[in-house]
């Protein structure tokens, strides 16, 4: 976390809390996407957001949709006996004016052969937009891209 020089007490203190607010929000996240929930998953984005990833050839738009990638995803994962894990950090957590936060973070997926060796599957960057909906933080748009197609 980085605090600007100059930032008053009162202001660092409200940023530690939105950015501890972010970091539980992605251990969630990423927690329903690697346990198949792609329902719950999806309950973490806006109803009309968007997520565009380079493993799709066009970008997601709604829940419904991303109900239907992760699925799919999920079904294609436990075929081949694997398991995948999302790791993410190095939260760069920007708030607007207007409340919407920036996120910019790393992630790294482990893929798991059950009964087999771990390995790092990919390297990526991603990019939200945080909006809250009745108080909560969900992802309006999220922008991932990969450092192996960079």
């Amino acid at each position: 976390m980085t605090i600007q020089a100059g930032i008053g007490q009162q202001a660092a203190a409200a940023f530690g809390t939105l950015y501890a607010e972010v970091q539980q929000f992605y251990a969630h996240q990423m927690q329903l996407l690697d346990l198949g929930e792609s329902q719950r998953w999806a309950e973490t984005f806006t109803e009309d957001a968007t997520f565009d990833v380079p493993t799709l050839p066009e970008p997601v738009r709604g829940r419904p949709g991303l109900v239907a990638a992760t699925s799919r995803t999920a079904a294609q994962l436990a075929e081949a006996g694997q398991r995948h894990r999302h790791f993410i950090g190095m939260f760069d957590v920007s708030e607007r004016p207007d409340g919407t936060v920036d996120v910019r973070s790393y992630a790294i997926v482990y893929a798991s052969v059950i009964g087999g060796d771990s390995q790092v599957h990919r390297v990526c960057v991603c990019e939200d937009v945080l909006v809250r909906v009745e108080g909560a933080l969900q992802v309006a748009t999220r922008r991932v891209t990969r450092d192996d197609l960079a």
